[in-house]
């Protein structure tokens, strides 16, 4: 498992249009052994239900792995689907990447 966490910073829209590539992109990094992500969202502007499966999918497969993962920087609309789905009950999200890799680091 690698010491450094793996930072990916998804731009626009997380999909159903862009959401398989960026589901394909995780899952190489899980399988290859990465075993701390932090998902940078300061860029991204939206996300919809295929996002939030492709997020919850990386967050199992890290945690069957004893990986982790993190993110950081949901815009307020973000920040919103997440509550409404119930997903920042379950997920490690952060305010800034600061305290998100300061967070994988201690872990």
């Amino acid at each position: 498992m690698a010491d450094q966490p793996h930072v990916l910073k998804p731009k626009g829209h997380l999909d159903s249009n862009t959401g398989p590539a960026f589901e394909s992109e995780l899952l190489q990094l899980i399988n290859s052994g990465t075993g701390r992500l932090l998902l940078d969202f300061s860029d991204l502007i939206y996300i919809s239900s295929a996002g939030l499966r492709v997020v919850l999918l990386a967050a199992k497969r890290l945690r069957s792995a004893n990986g982790r993962l993190a993110l950081c920087s949901l815009n307020p609309q973000i920040a919103e689907v997440f509550r409404i789905s119930g997903f920042d009950a379950i997920l490690d999200i952060h305010p800034s990447s600061e305290s998100a890799l300061a967070r994988l680091a201690s872990a």
